[in-house]
């Protein structure tokens, strides 16, 4: 069973469909005590960071969430703001992350470049930069579907899994041990958001 977490922030529904189509059980909540039986977790979002961290904070998961990944080592994927609520600190407010990769979440800056716009929205290729199972067979060129305003820089490069350019490149997936995290959407991003999802639940 996969325990994808309402943060109250996402469209869960398709999160949902896509693993019931891969033939597995998910179930979506923010119950502690459903938290603390999770074998695994996905942590989807959209909108604000401080919100999100906010509402975390207000449902009394941050340290549920942290013991699950931090000492039992349930392997989580977080999806957009997912991924990014995973690192320390994000320039677009205030608030402390979860703090479980040393990274942290900044605007993109197109200081040089005019023509590219703000929310990066629509489909792009990443670059893979080391293997990594949620990317095994995974289809050529791959393609995911994005939509955010902020992307994560990590501190340990080892961490990074892709990127994917957009005025420059930006870490696009990375993974520490049982922590892993993606920038686009693979619950909309036809059979490339599949592929990966099956390899995540089928491995973890």
């Amino acid at each position: 069973m996969i325990t994808i977490i309402d943060v109250g922030m996402a469209n869960l529904g398709s999160i949902t469909n896509m693993i019931n189509r891969l033939g597995f059980k998910s179930e979506i909540s923010n119950d502690i005590s459903k938290i603390k039986l999770a074998k695994s977790i996905i942590l989807p979002g959209v909108g604000s960071f401080d919100r999100a961290i906010c509402n975390l904070k207000n449902l009394h998961l941050i340290e549920p969430l942290k013991k699950k990944i931090l000492l039992d080592k349930i392997p989580i994927l977080g999806i957009c703001l997912g991924m990014q609520l995973l690192t320390k600190k994000s320039e677009e407010g205030k608030e402390e992350g979860l703090n479980i990769i040393d990274a942290k979440v900044v605007k993109f800056n197109f200081t040089d470049i005019t023509n590219l716009k703000i929310p990066h929205m629509g489909w792009n290729l990443v670059e893979q930069k080391k293997k990594h199972i949620l990317f095994d067979d995974m289809y050529q060129n791959p393609r995911f579907y994005f939509a955010h305003s902020y992307h994560v820089i990590c501190n340990e490069e080892e961490n990074i899994i892709t990127t994917t350019n957009y005025g420059y490149d930006f870490v696009s997936s990375f993974a520490k041990e049982n922590v892993m995290g993606v920038q686009f959407h693979p619950e909309k991003s036809h059979k490339y958001g599949m592929k990966l999802l099956k390899n995540f639940t089928e491995n973890f």
